[in-house]
């Protein structure tokens, strides 16, 4: 009986089998992908590197007192151009002419004294101590003189250079400290341009190289020269600050500008659509067909334009490359070709 049961089971169990694996051989397969493509080729591109840039005066600073007191004299006539040592401020310095008065009575005195000494030491009548005393007493007050000299002379202020002033930011009998501006000059018979360049493109950074300036609000293009750069590339952004020198033209100091950089000549590349690259964490990628099949391949990058970028190292002419739907192959899977596209 019990023998029986067993192979009834032994029978339900393998017909059981049989029927998963011929379950499983009409399992139907996933359906292939529908992507569209292009074709690989070599196209002639000629790129330029855009750069923003910042105006600035050939020499520009804000004035400020070296001392601190009331104004006396205020020449800064607004909007004009000065020339240079013209004295535009001048602060109270009536006590430290006093002082140079007193300096100067004292150092006669002195000199005086000095002179009696010399005569009695050349007979003997002193010793030398006291006329070294003496002659001591006339050098300090010397050099208090010329301190007092060199504080009266910080009490006029006059422009460094010659150049525009700007804005008058202190009136007439104010009192003013170091800190206070009283106002901006600067020169700009020279215009400077400051930009700042990725590190990948510092090879077309040479002193003597002509830019293009293309200005923000009238669309005017300028040429400038490149004159210097910073030593080294910045660490936080990986840029390197580059300075130009405006050849012709006026620009207004302070104004955004585009600094226009020829990359490359006309050059033979291949050009893919930019939605085709897959970025990864360590790498790019491309989904080329193969045999029916999607292949993944790293790719290297190089130029970009607005419509595509321009693949160095990973593919070649007359490849097969997704472009869309690529997001939905998996490695080695079938693909269905909808349409090839344009490139």
């Amino acid at each position: 009986m019990y023998k029986q049961i067993l192979l009834v089971s032994l029978i339900i169990l393998a017909s059981c089998k049989g029927k998963k694996i011929d379950d499983k051989a009409k399992a139907p397969t996933a359906p292939p992908t529908n992507v569209d493509v292009v074709v690989a080729t070599a196209k002639q591109i000629s790129n330029t590197v855009e750069a923003n840039g910042t105006v600035i005066a050939n020499e520009l600073l804000e004035i400020h007192p070296e001392i601190s007191g009331r104004l006396t004299y205020l020449n800064i006539p607004e909007g004009t151009t000065i020339a240079a040592n013209t004295v535009i401020a001048k602060i109270n310095d009536a006590d430290l002419q006093a002082q140079l008065s007193k300096s100067k009575v004292q150092l006669d005195l002195a000199k005086k004294t000095e002179e009696r000494l010399k005569k009695l030491l050349s007979i003997s009548g002193i010793n030398q101590a006291d006329y070294d005393l003496a002659l001591n007493n006339v050098n300090n007050i010397k050099a208090d003189i010329d301190i007092l000299k060199a504080q009266i002379d910080k009490t006029i202020i006059k422009a460094p250079f010659s150049g525009l002033l700007g804005l008058r930011n202190i009136s007439p009998g104010a009192y003013v400290t170091p800190q206070t501006a009283l106002v901006t000059l600067q020169q700009i018979n020279k215009i400077k341009i400051d930009f700042t360049i990725p590190e990948q493109y510092t090879h077309l950074i040479k002193k003597g190289n002509s830019i293009d300036v293309l200005t923000n609000y009238n669309k005017t293009k300028l040429k400038a020269t490149i004159v210097a750069t910073e030593p080294e590339i910045n660490t936080a952004t990986r840029n390197l600050k580059v300075r130009a020198l405006l050849n012709d033209g006026k620009l207004q100091t302070g104004s955004f500008v585009k600094i226009l950089l020829q990359a490359r000549g006309d050059n033979q590349s291949i050009m893919i659509p930019t939605n085709a690259i897959i970025p990864d964490a360590d790498s790019k990628k491309l989904v080329l067909v193969k045999d029916g099949k999607g292949k993944f391949v790293n790719v290297e990058t190089g130029l970009r334009t607005a419509s595509g970028v321009e693949i160095t190292k990973g593919i070649s002419v007359g490849d097969t490359v997704i472009v869309t739907g690529v997001l939905f192959v998996k490695n080695n899977a079938v693909v269905k070709v909808k349409k090839v596209l344009e490139n």
